[in-house]
């Protein structure tokens, strides 16, 4: 049998008609022999907007549920198929060429590292890409460093949690994505460096598209109250996290 990575996309009605295009990134990758991916896509809600878009493959399984959150939406997903890693890819995301590849590279070569990320462009709605300064050294990330720069930089990672791959058996006892209307990815980004290593890769593995209706962009999204109580039950997580001493792998 062969072994797979499973790829979690939480999408709603706006977003679904980027799906074609995620997919045909998700085509292009080549993964070594013996490697396939799965890809499932989850809905956030039930409508009948997003299922004209879900693709025509059958590496592709489509659920749909209570409306909930993106979190809700991604941790649902994980019950509809297996995979040893489980890798992020947003409905309005593209991968780059050999990004699940390298993340597979990582993971398969030292266990003691628990999850992976990468470079991010953003993709602007001309077609454009941008990047911006401040990634860290391509190679290994120590428990706590992405927890220590978030805290000091106004609650913004050096790393994206849009770029996730992570060990499925870590994600599941972490608990999946945290209960938040949003920085559900960060919530989770920031546990995983609680208790284990991670690796950036300074290649580009994501094209993070910049649109009008994304959900990053809507006013909701920054409302200060909101913001600073999100923020703070991110980092009580982490911390809580941390003084507890669990680490990954068991024992280090």
């Amino acid at each position: 049998m062969p072994r797979r990575v499973l790829v979690v996309t939480a999408v709603h009605g706006p977003s679904a008609a980027f799906l074609p295009q995620a997919h045909k990134s998700l085509r292009a990758q080549e993964l070594p022999a013996g490697w396939e991916w799965h890809w499932v896509i989850q809905e956030d809600g039930r409508t009948d907007e997003v299922a004209p878009y879900v693709p025509d493959d059958a590496r592709v399984t489509f659920g749909q549920g209570r409306p909930g959150g993106p979190g809700v939406a991604r941790t649902i997903a994980l019950a509809h198929a297996e995979g040893e890693y489980v890798k992020i890819l947003d409905a309005d995301d593209q991968l780059t060429p050999g990004a699940l590849a390298r993340d597979l590279a990582v993971l398969e070569a030292d266990r003691t590292i628990g999850w992976t990320t990468s470079r991010v462009l953003d993709l602007l709605p001309d077609g454009s890409t941008a990047g911006f300064p401040g990634d860290p050294d391509d190679g290994p990330i120590e428990r706590g460093a992405v927890l220590d720069f978030w805290a000091a930089n106004d609650f913004r990672a050096q790393v994206h949690p849009a770029t996730l791959c992570v060990r499925r058996e870590l994600l599941h006892a972490l608990g999946g994505w945290m209960a938040l209307p949003a920085s559900e990815d960060t919530g989770l980004l920031l546990a995983l460096n609680s208790v284990s290593r991670g690796w950036f890769s300074a290649e580009v593995g994501l094209y993070y598209r910049k649109w009008e209706g994304q959900v990053t962009g809507q006013p909701a999204h920054v409302d200060p109250v909101e913001r600073a109580a999100r923020m703070a039950v991110v980092e009580a997580r982490a911390r809580a996290l941390a003084a507890f001493g669990w680490r990954y792998p068991s024992g280090r």
